[in-house]
């Protein structure tokens, strides 16, 4: 038993990719899932999905210039990122529209786009990586970079924290304070930038957020304290990086797909059996009032 656990389990990091792949998968799942508490908090969690894809277009052309040379490309999806929060905010603060309608049409934008440059400079090959990622194909270089930006992902949300809270429940009082609201919303979305394109060597740019939402959606389910939440999130991020790495190397099946896909599979469990909105939960409610009236 202890030799067939030790091959599932142990064994495969046993190889030096397998090693690189666990601690980025574990840095990012340090980073990832409180951002997307916070954007589950604001009524933002499609702003995720959107801003993985404005970094398309940097990275598309980091590759046109360099190859796949990790700094370049993001430092490319830093600045479209960054490039496209600030266009979305300015649209919406001139216009009126709504910031994620916005954030919307530049997201269709930027996906059209960043498609457009891998493809006249590269092949369908090259599309896929920049899409999809390859965490098993991290090496030391990038490991070193995704590991920095998530320490300083950590580390300003730390700093901030109290100030995003706020600013998330009552703008006003923290204007009141002496901050200015849209200066926590500046830093947060630099912030979601950073953690996206640090994410898209290992997950693609189109599922680099699925790491972010699902963990934080499923935590919905077992806590209504905030810290409880990003808890909840964080652990059930790492779950899934490691089960996905495993189940990537035992079933010879890509690694992305399988480490978003078990996360998402803990964010339906939780949503069928979790302790609060759950359907189970529901049902004992429900079965409580009747059980006390048949008492009576």
């Amino acid at each position: 038993m202890l030799e067939l656990l030790h091959e599932w389990l142990i064994a495969p990091f046993d190889y030096g990719f397998m090693k690189r792949a666990f601690v980025a998968g574990l840095a990012l799942s340090l980073a990832a899932p409180p951002l997307g508490v916070f954007l589950m908090m604001r009524g933002m969690s499609l702003i995720g999905d959107a801003m993985a894809h404005a970094i398309l277009p940097g990275v598309a052309l980091g590759f046109l210039l360099a190859g796949f040379s990790l700094p370049v490309m993001s430092l490319g999806g830093i600045l479209s990122g960054l490039l496209v929060a600030t266009l979305a905010g300015s649209v919406s603060q001139m216009t009126g529209h709504r910031e994620d309608s916005a954030m919307a049409s530049f997201f269709l934008i930027s996906l059209a786009a960043g498609v457009m440059l891998v493809s006249l400079g590269g092949s369908s090959v090259d599309l896929t990586h920049v899409l999809f990622g390859s965490i098993l194909a991290v090496n030391t270089q990038a490991l070193v970079l995704i590991t920095a930006i998530s320490s300083v992902i950590v580390l300003t949300m730390a700093w901030l924290f109290r100030a995003l809270v706020v600013e998330c429940l009552d703008p006003l009082f923290l204007r009141g304070q002496g901050m200015r609201s849209g200066l926590v919303h500046g830093v947060f979305l630099g912030l979601l930038v950073l953690n996206l394109t640090a994410g898209f060597q290992t997950l693609g740019t189109l599922m680099a957020v699925g790491l972010m939402m699902l963990p934080a959606t499923t935590a919905r389910f077992w806590s209504k304290r905030l810290e409880g939440l990003i808890g909840v999130a964080v652990v059930w991020a790492m779950l899934a990086s490691s089960g996905g790495l495993l189940l990537s190397y035992h079933l010879s099946i890509p690694s992305g797909p399988a480490i978003i896909l078990l996360a998402g599979s803990g964010y339906v469990l939780s949503a069928l059996l979790g302790r609060h909105h759950s359907l189970l939960a529901r049902y004992r409610r429900r079965a409580t009032p009747l059980e006390t009236g048949e008492a009576a």
